[in-house]
């Protein structure tokens, strides 16, 4: 594997785990009510496990509320029942037609509470980093001791690593402090 090949490969890995990160996050509720909260959540559709997005409108027209429209009425039922058993902590009420979801402001120790697992997600997102940045060294020093790289490429090879990881570690800095601030508006 060349430098290049090495670095491409941990720079896909980390985007990826940033992708992962941010889809945490979006599944963190704040104040707002979100479709992102419920659009993964996955109902037994005649037999078979589908995401709520794939068989419904799902939208948030105030942000305490998120409405949610089958294209086919009788998934309603199930619907709200995998929405009660889920741990949104919201009773979902329907007419026969669109279920709605109301989500009740958070209390500040609830709010507290999430902003401890959003810290904990963005520390095991760094950690993960870390362990690719680890990684690719190995990979580098393995390049340069079986005669594939100078020991000036592996150096430089070295510091684009952690310059990678320096700006993704400062990605996930951002959006905890983006998170955060969502969390104790009220």
């Amino acid at each position: 594997m060349t430098a290049k090949e090495i670095l491409r490969d941990t720079d896909t890995k980390m985007k990826k785990c940033m992708e992962t990160l941010l889809r945490e996050f979006g599944e963190v509720r704040t104040g707002r009510a979100q479709p992102a909260l419920i659009e993964d959540i996955h109902i037994d559709y005649y037999g078979t496990s589908t995401p709520i997005k794939q068989i419904a409108a799902v939208s948030s027209p105030d942000p305490r509320l998120i409405l949610i429209q089958p294209w086919d009425s009788t998934a309603i039922a199930e619907i709200e029942k995998t929405i009660s058993n889920s741990k949104l902590g919201v009773t979902p009420t329907h007419d026969g037609k669109v279920m709605r979801l109301s989500f009740p402001p958070l209390s500040a120790e609830r709010r507290e509470e999430f902003i401890k697992v959003i810290k904990d997600m963005a520390e095991r997102g760094r950690v993960t980093l870390r362990t690719m940045r680890r990684d690719a060294n190995e990979k580098i020093k393995k390049t340069q001791s079986e005669g594939h790289m100078s020991e000036d490429d592996r150096f430089k090879a070295e510091e684009e690593v952690q310059k990678m990881t320096d700006r993704f570690i400062k990605e996930i800095d951002a959006l905890l402090d983006k998170k955060s601030k969502e969390l104790r508006e009220v």
